[in-house]
């Protein structure tokens, strides 16, 4: 299949690339600054409409993973015309190529569309985001729906692996790192979400484009947990010292954006469907340890 993969030197992107290459499809690895390490790089903004159309032209994709996003939740809150900008008219871009192509598309979406007043969103749950990079992202599902008829609305929850993509580190490298050199850490106790392994949900979202699988699927890992146990967690499974973590409340940071207190998502309908499971907390650890001493 000749895919398209936004947002491709992203932590997802970059993992997904990597397995849909090994699964011999032909993969083209879009992106806007950093150089995807799999597929065939296209460098092009997803927020510039004629950039979209031109690439669509050329390479005419089967199937659009679109995962380029400005995923700064701080950054949204202050920037916002960029955040609308990238998330919701370079969605729009990505959707209305697709329908005008008969390109399957998956639309990366996130936890952040809920509130997180109640926790174990199911995918027909209220949507009602609390800060702007929620809303920027609710927008882009409903350009999606608006624009196409085979798609997938795919949310993820606190994506974590063994690549710092782009520029960025994620939660699960930040802390490793910072415990690796002795530093103490402040925790929060008080937000509870779904942390989802990249690797876990690369596969996920392979099954559902070879299978084109449409409708809205919460592809998430398989435990509700607060970040302070996730970093805990994190510290015994490298064998680092977990005393190097202090517990803290979400009002001792001064973030600009609020976040959900509990945004964990129900993964039952992505489990019944999907050969791929998602991941329990602890299967998902072991397997990160192990892809972090395959890197070695």
């Amino acid at each position: 299949m000749k895919i398209l993969v936004t947002g491709a030197s992203g932590l997802l992107g970059t993992k997904l690339c990597e397995l849909a290459t090994n699964r011999k499809h032909e993969v083209y690895s879009a992106y806007n600054k950093n150089k995807p390490l799999y597929g065939k790089p296209l460098k092009f903004n997803v927020s510039d409409k004629n950039a979209v159309i031109k690439v669509f032209q050329t390479i005419k994709p089967e199937a659009v993973v679109h995962a380029a996003a400005l995923t700064n939740v701080d950054k949204c809150e202050t920037e916002k015309r960029l955040a609308w900008k990238i998330n919701v008219e370079g969605t729009e871009n990505i959707a209305k190529l697709c329908k005008k192509h008969d390109a399957f598309l998956i639309y990366v979406s996130t936890d952040y569309v809920f509130d997180g007043e109640k926790g174990m969103y199911k995918e027909t749950d209220e949507l009602a985001p609390i800060n702007y990079y929620g809303l920027t992202k609710l927008k882009g599902e409903e350009k999606v729906r608006n624009w196409t008829n085979e798609y997938c609305i795919a949310r993820a929850s606190v994506i974590y692996g063994t690549i710092p993509a782009t520029g960025k580190i994620n939660f699960a490298l930040w802390l490793l790192d910072k415990l690796k050199r002795k530093e103490k850490v402040k925790i929060v106790t008080d937000q509870w979400n779904s942390p989802t392994l990249n690797t876990n949900l690369a596969n996920m979202l392979i099954e559902i484009l070879e299978r084109k699988i449409t409708g809205i699927y919460h592809l998430a890992g398989a435990t509700r947990i607060n970040r302070y146990r996730f970093a805990e967690l994190l510290a015994e499974t490298f064998q680092l010292n977990s005393k190097l973590i202090t517990p803290a409340s979400s009002i001792q940071f001064s973030w600009i954006a609020k976040r959900p207190k509990d945004s964990s998502l129900n993964i039952t309908k992505a489990y019944q469907t999907l050969k791929n499971k998602p991941l329990k907390i602890n299967e998902a650890l072991k397997k990160m340890r192990m892809e972090l001493l395959q890197t070695k």
